[in-house]
């Protein structure tokens, strides 16, 4: 078990995002939201992400904002996850709060 298992809720996603089983994604996202104040989405490296998934989440952080909690993501977002964002048009207009969340990343001006 480590750290972040022990403290937060990792909640480790299937490899399969896409629209076929949001639900279940969607169900398990909420479980852990309403268990923990924080949770970590763990995102295999081979999964398989539709823009369904990257909705899901943008909801999951408002959600979980609204309700004073956080969400992060175990490791940047890579493979189909960050060709969706790509494709979506997301990652050219990513606030400093969105950079952090996705890519990990700082947006320096």
């Amino acid at each position: 078990m480590t750290t972040d298992e022990k403290y937060h809720g990792v909640l480790r996603l299937p490899a399969a995002l896409a629209i076929k089983n949001i639900l279940e994604v969607h169900k398990n996202i909420n479980l852990h939201l309403a268990d923990n104040t924080e949770i970590i989405l763990d995102i295999p490296a081979d999964a398989e992400a539709d823009l369904s998934f990257v909705q899901l989440v943008e909801s999951a952080r408002m959600d979980a904002r609204a309700a004073g909690k956080t969400m992060r993501l175990a490791a940047p977002a890579t493979g189909s996850v960050l060709k969706v964002l790509q494709r979506g048009g997301f990652v050219d207009v990513l606030t400093a709060d969105d950079a952090q969340f996705w890519l990990h990343q700082e947006v320096r001006i």
